[in-house]
């Protein structure tokens, strides 16, 4: 068996690999990888980052997005959220984006990986799988990178509260949300009792 070989066998279809983890099976890693991308074999999607292509019926398999950043980032603890998941909740969102966000601890700032343009942010607070309340409490996080009227969307997401359990939102604002956005929360929630008491 040869070298190329050698490291082909440690390729599995439909996986994400950095340059670093396949370079203990080649000791010509740069010169075997720019081999195999020619004979596309694998795929060269970021600097160090590489996808052995799974083919299906209709094609090439795209890589999957949460493998594609956990090499990207060498960490498993992110979170991605897709603003166009704000449009599900009911609350007037009906803008499309073409950007991601990552929730992460190791980068900032935007990078488009294999086409898909993704927005990092590292040290932002977040869970290990989504919520209701969790989006919730993200969509008033990031009103400034939504298209959206801000008051019209504002008005309607204290009608969705009202939908809501408010104790579960309020922990996960204090948990999650940015200080403007817990007192969004503190105020909306101090008027409602207040209304209540009246």
């Amino acid at each position: 068996m040869n070298a190329l070989d050698k490291l082909r066998k440690h390729l599995r279809p439909g996986q994400v690999y950095r340059r670093a983890q396949l370079a203990e099976f080649s000791s010509a890693v740069d010169r075997h990888l720019k081999q195999l991308v020619n004979l596309g074999e694998l795929q060269k999607l970021e600097t160090g980052v590489y996808y052995r292509p799974k083919k299906s019926t209709f094609g090439s398999v795209p890589p999957d997005e949460n493998k594609l950043v956990e090499a990207f980032l060498k960490d498993t603890d992110f979170l991605v959220v897709s603003l166009n998941a704000y449009n599900s909740m009911g609350v007037g969102t009906t803008q499309l984006y073409n950007e991601k966000l990552v929730y992460n601890h190791k980068r900032d700032g935007r990078m488009k990986i294999n086409g898909q343009q993704y927005y990092f942010l590292k040290n932002r607070k977040f869970p290990k799988k989504m919520s209701d309340e969790f989006m919730l409490v993200d969509l008033v996080n990031n009103l400034n990178l939504l298209a959206e009227n801000k008051d019209k969307l504002k008005n309607l997401l204290m009608l969705k509260i009202f939908s809501m359990n408010s104790h579960k939102v309020m922990k996960a604002a204090k948990a999650y949300g940015k200080v403007r956005t817990q007192k969004f929360f503190d105020e909306f929630l101090e008027d409602q009792s207040l209304a209540n008491v009246g």
